[in-house]
């Protein structure tokens, strides 16, 4: 099975199983998903990943003890990944750099919709000058922010900001995008290439699987 690594906390077993989901929709494959404990915002700047990573590499290790034969880490800034990777024997993958490496693929300029105050490192490294532009939709903070019933609305405005501003791909910085199915929507209302992380993330764990 694929182990997912949700990072921030939440009781609600829709929204926890909700990114396994996807996964196992698109691809048929099976997954377990569980979720980070104490993050009930998330990671959403620097202090609050360093607060994460331990209990990631954590989880990690206990997935792979009950049977992950490989961990995807559901979060754009791909935290932790590289401590993960030393401490497990299976493949770790990241959705940041799942959704960056997706989208190089393409070699159009991108737009990155996130939350964050600035791209994430990893995903940055990887689209070097495609990178045209990024847009955090108003008033997101953090991923729960999203989950608001104006979410799509403000998300569908910031992906038209970064069309504006050149972008011909528009790829997620953020999982909760996922979580309240931007995808589609943008895919259906502007009808161009649109990268969520979390099934960029089950296409790579469906190629290693």
């Amino acid at each position: 099975m694929i182990g997912v690594i949700r990072v921030f906390t939440t009781e609600n077993k829709a929204v926890l199983d909700h990114h396994g989901k996807i996964i196992t929709e698109l691809y048929g494959l099976p997954t377990v998903n569980h979720c980070i404990p104490d993050q009930a915002l998330g990671i959403y700047d620097n202090a609050s990943e360093k607060e994460a990573i331990p209990k990631i590499v954590e989880l990690g290790k206990k997935m792979e003890r009950e049977g992950a034969r490989i961990l995807v880490i559901s979060c754009a800034a791909d935290p932790g990944i590289e401590e993960l990777r030393k401490a497990v024997s299976i493949p770790v993958i990241g959705a940041g750099s799942a959704a960056a490496l997706t989208a190089f693929s393409l070699g159009k300029p991108v737009g990155i919709l996130g939350i964050t105050q600035d791209v994430p490192e990893v995903m940055k490294k990887i689209l070097g000058e495609l990178l045209v532009g990024f847009k955090v939709p108003e008033g997101v903070e953090n991923t729960t922010d999203l989950l608001k019933e104006e979410g799509k609305e403000k998300g569908l405005k910031a992906a038209k900001d970064l069309l504006d501003q050149g972008a011909k791909v528009i790829v997620f910085a953020c999982t909760g995008f996922s979580t309240i199915g931007l995808a589609d929507q943008l895919r259906n209302e502007l009808r161009v290439p649109v990268i969520d992380a979390v099934e960029a993330e089950g296409q790579f764990a469906a190629q290693l699987y």
